[in-house]
């Protein structure tokens, strides 16, 4: 294979349709502290470079271990699996997985120096999960955890870890507005295993889908777009905010088209639903910072 399409593979492996999901918790998380006149260009930027490399590291390990653990196949139902299909080799994607967290913590490292700590706390537990997450004795995503584990890494500390960079502070806004962040990026993944059910009971893989069925996880992915939208309501109601940060309720038609979706389409066709999950939290995201700002 050429350079050019060993670059591509390895694009394809970073899962580019999945780095909203790096991204929109660092924009609301600088949107905060924007609004409250604390933002710091850079200390955003090296966050935002370290969540990506995560969360593309996070990627790399999922590939390896689904793939190892069979649950990974060439005939799957969602988007190709570079080792599946045999274009990166299990050696090239441990190498792979191993720069790309070392990449991440030593541009982490910054942050660490002038935030603390703390900061070195978050960004070697976040490193720790994305392993766990497929990898170790007790992989989080084969034990019902998965969708804990992306809530609370991808929405609350990646949201409030941001906020902390730019103001030296947690706070009890910083929090409200992760939760949104969690939510959505949570429901990404609640499309995949809903998809993937039959799949991942054949390789023992215990997503909550798996666990607790189909009908649980419309209700999951209902609930979590209902309570996504009642955090604005909180920010207006409580904390003064204006009336422009009602903006993500410009997605709700959106929202309602994809549960719609959950509840007509099965296997395949879920694909589409996957993509404009990601679609979903990305724009929620965007109209939320504007909010936030504005």
């Amino acid at each position: 294979m050429d350079k050019r399409n060993k670059f591509k593979s390895w694009i394809l492996a970073s899962r580019p349709k999945t780095l909203p999901a790096a991204i929109v918790p660092i924009i609301v998380g600088s949107s905060l502290a924007y609004s409250e006149e604390k933002f710091i260009l850079l200390n955003s930027l090296i966050a935002l470079f370290c969540s990506l490399l995560i969360q593309i590291g996070t990627n790399f390990v999922n590939d390896l271990y689904d793939f190892l653990k069979g649950s990974d196949k060439k005939d799957r139902k969602g988007p190709q699996r570079v080792l599946a299909n045999g274009i990166i080799s299990v050696n090239e994607m441990k190498i792979g997985s191993v720069l790309t967290f070392l990449l991440a913590f030593v541009a982490g490292l910054y942050l660490v120096y002038i935030g603390g700590i703390i900061i070195l706390i978050i960004g070697i537990a976040s490193i720790l999960a994305g392993i766990a997450y497929t990898a170790g004795p007790f992989p989080l995503a084969y034990n019902g955890l998965g969708d804990l584990f992306v809530f609370i890494f991808f929405g609350i500390v990646a949201t409030m870890g941001t906020y902390y960079v730019n103001t030296f502070e947690f706070s009890l806004l910083s929090f409200l507005a992760s939760i949104p962040v969690g939510a959505l990026i949570t429901n990404i993944l609640l499309v995949n295993n809903y998809r993937d059910i039959n799949e991942d009971k054949i390789a023992n893989k215990k997503t909550t889908t798996v666990i607790f069925g189909k009908i649980f996880t419309r209700r999951q992915y209902i609930f979590l777009i209902v309570f996504s939208y009642i955090i604005p309501v909180t920010f207006f109601v409580f904390f003064n905010y204006s009336y422009l940060i009602f903006l993500p309720f410009l997605s709700i038609p959106l929202s309602a088209y994809l549960i719609k979706m959950l509840y007509t389409l099965d296997g395949e066709a879920l694909n589409k639903a996957l993509e404009l999950s990601a679609k979903l939290s990305g724009l929620y995201g965007i109209l939320f910072s504007i909010g936030l700002i504005l």
